[in-house]
């Protein structure tokens, strides 16, 4: 009956161990995730207009005139990304956090309004290749900008 208890008690510890490393980096935690005017690291897991290497680059987002005074509506669009939750407002930026259905992996995706050109990025928190999923993102939302006459096209 010991020899049980032992490899039930090592069982939990194993399962919680491995719970935990997996979810760490994750964490929406007090850390500034901030990120918007970084370039990407060198892992092909995250997008921006501001990161000029073909890997992580965006083209613009120009803004139209109608555009430019839907600040509001624009985070709305974000919000109907998939997995999209809010998780930092300010004057002229905000974050969206977009937790996958299957692993609940988080990416940050984020926008920064600057005169008539919104700045994007999205990142993976964990991984190395996101397989294509943080470029995907940031297209369906230049898509929903599109149909809603926020941005110009490219």
């Amino acid at each position: 009956m010991r020899p049980a208890l032992y490899r039930t008690l090592a069982l939990f510890a194993a399962t919680s161990l491995l719970i935990g490393c997996g979810s760490a980096d994750q964490a929406d935690t007090t850390v500034n995730r901030y990120q918007i005017n970084h370039i990407c690291g060198d892992s092909p897991n995250c997008v921006s207009t501001q990161d000029e290497r073909e890997a992580h680059y965006l083209s613009p987002f120009v803004l139209t005139a109608k555009g430019t005074k839907s600040w509001k509506q624009i985070q709305r669009l974000a919000l109907t990304l998939p997995g999209a939750a809010l998780a930092d407002e300010r004057p002229d930026y905000f974050r969206v956090v977009c937790t996958s259905m299957f692993f609940r992996f988080k990416d940050d995706f984020e926008v920064m309004q600057v005169g008539d050109i919104l700045e994007v990025r999205s990142a993976s928190r964990v991984g190395y290749s996101d397989f294509g999923v943080n470029r995907e993102r940031a297209e369906q939302f230049r898509h929903h900008l599109l149909t809603a006459g926020y941005v110009q096209s490219e």
